[in-house]
């Protein structure tokens, strides 16, 4: 990244015609489209503008940056309306944010297709919500209606908000992370969403089959794992482990969404662990991702596949 790639940024944020209602992805570089602007992205956080860096750039580059900032603030589009400008530092061991323009507000309330969801913006790697994936949690909502769901690795339960909103029977989340899921059963209060139908698992996943199997069988099992979680998950030789667990996991004719979301690995990797691991279910689709993360190689993009037992 340098300071000559950044009239590019400019550019496409100078040309929106609009602020977006719903939380929203405004620039895509990590999908390799931009020349010199692969490694930021931004983000339209209901009122702050989330600037992130996933490379440590020259010190000139933040330079221009911060004056930009200063432009951006000013533009008739987003006075009044912007709050902060924030700079999130993700390659940094801390994942500093640096607030670029006006006034942190490290707890937000953003919408995404009618859902209220809380974010947690300050020095940590993510902050509650990803993105990419809301044409996932889209299908989840249109499909959830009286199905029991399991959401595994379910961090702060984006789909479990999503299937509750569309008429899930019950939802069981299970993450490792209980600071994660605190923040999950605060998303779902935000929606005045029926607790009792949610249930909470803050358990190491190969270690809970059993705890997993007393609340099923499920009619959906959602698997949206990390690439890599040390001590606890690594994506090419554990993912396998929780596939062939499917068949004792679902419904006669339950469905699995499996995610991945390593840009080295496409979408053959699960349709062939899957077809090894648990032949009875049948790939159906790719979920398309969001339009604004176009990717110059669609197979290093997240991938969502959806398959059926028969």
């Amino acid at each position: 990244m340098t300071p000559t790639a950044l009239p590019l940024l400019d550019q496409q944020l100078c040309e929106l015609t609009h602020i977006p209602d719903e939380v929203r992805r405004l620039f895509h570089g990590r999908g390799l489209c931009w020349p010199g602007l692969e490694h930021i992205t931004v983000d339209w956080l209901a009122g702050q503008l989330l600037i992130s860096l996933f490379k440590e750039p020259e010190p000139e580059f933040i330079d221009s940056l911060r004056a930009l900032s200063e432009k951006w603030a000013q533009l008739p589009l987003w006075q009044g309306k912007v709050k902060s400008i924030l700079l999130h530092h993700r390659s940094r061991p801390d994942c500093e944010l640096e607030v670029l323009w006006g006034c942190l507000s490290k707890e937000q309330q953003v919408v995404e297709n009618g859902l209220t969801f809380l974010l947690d913006l300050g020095n940590k790697q993510n902050n509650g919500l990803f993105l990419d994936m809301r044409f996932g949690r889209d299908w989840v909502k249109s499909n959830a209606q009286d199905k029991r769901v399991l959401n595994l690795f379910a961090y702060t339960c984006g789909f479990s908000v999503a299937a509750i909103a569309g008429g899930a029977k019950q939802v069981v989340n299970l993450d490792m992370a209980k600071a994660a899921l605190g923040k999950g059963r605060d998303n779902h209060r935000a929606n005045g969403h029926d607790l009792s139908k949610v249930k909470f698992l803050g358990h190491e996943l190969f270690k809970s089959w059993g705890k997993v199997r007393k609340f099923g069988p499920y009619d959906l099992v959602i698997i949206d794992p990390p690439s890599f979680q040390k001590g606890s998950f690594a994506l090419t030789k554990d993912y396998k482990k929780i596939l062939r667990r499917l068949p004792e996991l679902l419904t006669e004719h339950g469905q699995v969404l499996a995610c991945v979301n390593d840009p080295s690995l496409d979408t053959q990797f699960l349709i062939q662990e899957m077809a090894e691991q648990a032949p009875e279910m049948v790939f159906i689709e790719r979920l398309d991702n969001p339009p604004e993360f176009q990717d110059i190689n669609p197979q290093a993009s997240l991938k969502s596949l959806l398959f059926k037992r028969s």
